[in-house]
């Protein structure tokens, strides 16, 4: 018997109690130092000298704390991955609606200013039809338990009449097939209305994610619509009509210049009569494609100029500086303070730990753009030559390649023994590709995680009476 390369330990007090998490199983136990010390034992020793100790080990044993060797950690990692790529429970589809955007964000591909909205795509409601006609046979074949829908874009408010339609086809779709149906919407927040939410909701509506990226003044600069104007006041009193209607979650991205101002904003939030009404509040740093500076922090530059992501909003999109952990501290460090901050207020939030595989390991997770092409997540949409298929299933080559690409990811690989694969598997695939040009290189964002964990183990530590298991 041996320790797991999983386990991960935090030390909570000077008398010595150590929180132990081992990632694969997501097991998490208080422990004694004495205990603890068990698992440091090399594997000739790993054998209990009282009664105490050998039930100590029986539970270790039991939730994965100790394993046979690494060989067996290895495959149940094997295992864990393929287990979720051939999940059949969920069907998730992401629609994006249109790649038109009201706002021009500095970091995004639409916010160039130029004609974009103009010549980008939008879904006709012709192609919203033959969307249903796909989901419902996916439905027929894969036959989950639920059905996860995701408005998305551009802004996704833009095309509302497509929207209602897919939403009433698919509501009535799921009825008839006894499976349960979940919407979610993705919105800068600015068309967010109650008629849009009163319309929704009898369709499945769960709930709506809405971008600030910080406070008043950062965010009218970071998201000021096309002709500069701001768009905070707006939004925060969009939030106030539909507050209580439906689940109402606030995302945000952040970098360098803007990421001060995000306690200033929670701050703010805190002091809206809406505060209790929302179900999240989580913010993470932006994704960049250019190299990183000599200060070790991501530049701000739009990424038009490698025609990346071709789009889609970045909001979407995981973050990621580059294969060494290294160059992102500074952000990674920024995100613990803002985290940290949201929990103070008692506002809901992401523990920064549980992440776990994203969509694009998952065979029944989708994403829709408005021609019909389908990708292994939205951070790829509009680039045709990474589609892995099409509503029609039209049998193209490239597309069939494409799609043996995703079939194939193993950026977890490059990774080595870290603790961190089962919850994070290389990170965020899309900003691989963007940054580093091959979607099986890790985007490793290890400190961040490291800082999480301690955050959870004190919080666990605090929440919890007597030494449990999860």
């Amino acid at each position: 018997m041996q320790s797991s390369m999983f386990n991960l330990r935090v030390t909570l007090d000077e008398r010595g109690e150590i929180f132990l998490m081992n990632t694969l199983t997501d097991a998490q136990l208080v422990v004694s130092s004495d205990v603890a010390a068990l698992l440091d034992r090399s594997s000739d020793a790993m054998v209990g000298n009282d009664e105490d100790e050998l039930e100590a080990l029986a539970l270790l044993h039991e939730n994965g704390f100790l394993v046979e060797s690494r060989d067996a950690d290895r495959r149940a990692l094997d295992q864990y991955l393929s287990e979720v790529k051939s999940d059949a429970t969920e069907l998730n589809v992401t629609i994006l609606t249109t790649l038109q955007c009201n706002f021009a964000c500095d970091y995004c591909f639409q916010g160039d200013h130029a004609d974009y909205n103009q010549r980008a795509d939008r879904m006709s409601l012709e192609t919203a039809s033959r969307v249903g006609d796909w989901i419902e046979r996916e439905l027929d074949r894969v036959r989950p338990e639920k059905l996860v829908l995701t408005f998305f874009g551009g802004e996704p408010l833009l095309n509302l009449p497509v929207m209602y339609a897919i939403a009433e086809r698919l509501w009535k779709a799921t009825r008839e097939r006894g499976v349960a149906h979940y919407v979610n919407i993705i919105t800068n927040g600015l068309l967010l209305t109650p008629d849009v939410v009163d319309r929704m909701s009898p369709l499945g509506l769960n709930g709506v994610k809405i971008t600030l990226d910080g406070d008043r003044n950062t965010h009218d600069r970071m998201r000021p619509l096309r002709g500069g104007q701001g768009t905070f006041d707006r939004i925060i009193d969009n939030i106030r009509k539909v507050a209580g209607r439906c689940r109402i979650a606030v995302g945000g991205n952040f970098d360098e210049s803007s990421v001060d101002s995000f306690p200033a904003l929670l701050d703010f939030l805190h002091e809206q009569d809406f505060a209790d009404k929302l179900s999240k509040v989580f913010f993470k740093p932006i994704v960049r494609t250019e190299p990183v500076s000599a200060k070790g922090i991501i530049p701000l530059t739009p990424i038009a100029a490698k025609d990346s992501f071709n789009g889609t909003c970045m909001t979407s999109v995981g973050s990621g500086a580059g294969r060494a952990c290294d160059s992102c501290n500074v952000l990674d460090d920024k995100l613990s303070m803002v985290r940290e901050h949201t929990k103070r207020l008692g506002f809901p939030t992401h523990d920064g730990v549980h992440n776990g595989p994203c969509h694009v390991h998952k065979q029944h997770a989708h994403t829709i753009g408005p021609d019909g092409s389908l990708y292994a997540c939205p951070g790829f949409t509009g680039q045709l030559a990474l589609s892995t298929g099409h509503i029609d299933d039209r049998k193209d080559s490239w597309r069939e390649t494409a799609l043996e690409r995703f079939n194939r990811l193993h950026p977890w690989k490059e990774c080595g023994d870290c603790a961190f694969i089962p919850v994070c598997a290389g990170g965020c695939v899309a900003a691989s590709y963007s940054q580093l040009g091959d979607m099986n290189l890790p985007t490793c964002h290890k400190p961040s995680f490291e800082s999480a964990l301690v955050s959870l183990a004190h919080e666990i530590a605090r929440n919890e009476a007597t030494p449990q298991v999860a």
